[in-house]
């Protein structure tokens, strides 16, 4: 029989709310958050330190501005040179990848989770969760929401506010709620 983090990784519904190994993981990612963003802001080494405890892979450069917080943490892969403004919420529930370059503005959310329409199913804890992947050289704007199995492709720009329920390609401006491409990148 699998396990519900087996079923989580597999695209399927899975019990989130009441797995009791599911709750043990995201509460040694949550103290971990919660650690991190008490330290003071010059501690780099110590917020370095604990960030790569928490991610489950990271490049060599990188910053997270604080706070930061997440589901479980070693869902969460980030490429080099990535930046990361105050308050990025990521629910990696299935993993979420960030390319090399990428620019992340202040109160962005990247959620993989999402619950039955259903209300018996939703009721009973059940959700599903999608990868999220980001490109090279990605910037997103303040404010916006990144879907379950959304693709942001290499050279983007997401406008601030922007919503992105489905696929966005490579090399354009998009923005708004749904995010649309409005403008194609040379």
């Amino acid at each position: 029989m699998m396990s519900e983090k087996e079923k989580a990784q597999r695209g399927e519904l899975y019990d989130a709310n009441y797995d009791a190994e599911l709750i043990q993981e995201r509460e040694v990612a949550k103290t971990l958050c919660y650690t991190y963003n008490q330290l003071p802001p010059a501690s780099k080494q110590e917020r370095e330190k604990l960030l790569r405890q928490l991610l489950g892979v990271t490049g060599q450069s990188f910053l997270v501005e604080q706070p930061f917080y997440c589901d479980y943490g070693y869902n969460i892969e980030i490429g080099e040179n990535f930046y990361s403004n105050v308050n990025c919420v990521i629910l990696d529930c299935a993993k979420v990848s960030f390319g090399d370059n990428v620019f992340i503005a202040p109160n962005c959310g990247f959620y993989t989770a999402g619950h039955p329409l259903d209300v018996e199913r939703r009721n009973k804890g059940l959700e599903y969760a999608y990868p999220i992947r980001v490109g090279n050289n990605v910037w997103i704007g303040a404010n916006t929401v990144v879907l379950p199995g959304v693709t942001i492709g290499d050279n983007t720009v997401i406008g601030a506010g922007s919503v992105v329920t489905k696929d966005i390609p490579a090399n354009v401006v998009a923005v708004g709620n749904p995010c649309r491409v409005v403008k194609e990148l040379q």
